[in-house]
């Protein structure tokens, strides 16, 4: 069964949209596969502004999210798998969701046993 990130993220980022606020992203910018302009990665993770205004080509598949943005003019281009999306909010209030680690409907991706759970609750902050 596929994972149910890449739906929910696609219904948030409308749903955010819709109601006129600004969509941000927080990534695992350590994820293998991730490409991101490193210089704004803090601590393993990174806040991204996917709004109209500030990404071009966005793609929001069941395997990734790209675009083309400019960071400090310089244009890049943005890859991220979907199991590195951490979260999906509105800059001006917060709404939106936060994901687990891995979105695998309890079983590893052989098939086999759970993973073990590691404890805690993902955190999200707000970087302004």
């Amino acid at each position: 069964m596929t994972s149910t990130k890449p739906y929910l993220l696609r219904a948030f980022y409308d749903w955010i949209v819709d109601n006129h606020f600004t969509p941000y992203i927080a990534v695992n910018a350590d994820f293998p596969g991730t490409l991101v302009p490193r210089q704004y990665v803090e601590g393993g993770k990174i806040t991204l502004n996917i709004s109209a205004a500030a990404v071009r080509n966005l793609v929001l598949n069941n395997e990734t999210v790209h675009f083309s943005a400019r960071f400090s003019g310089v244009l890049s281009q943005v890859i991220i798998p979907m199991k590195a999306v951490l979260a999906i909010y509105a800059r001006e209030n917060g709404g939106g969701m936060v994901f687990g680690e891995e979105e695998n409907n309890g079983k590893d991706d052989k098939g086999g046993n759970p993973p073990p759970d590691k404890g805690g609750k993902p955190k999200l902050t707000i970087v302004k």
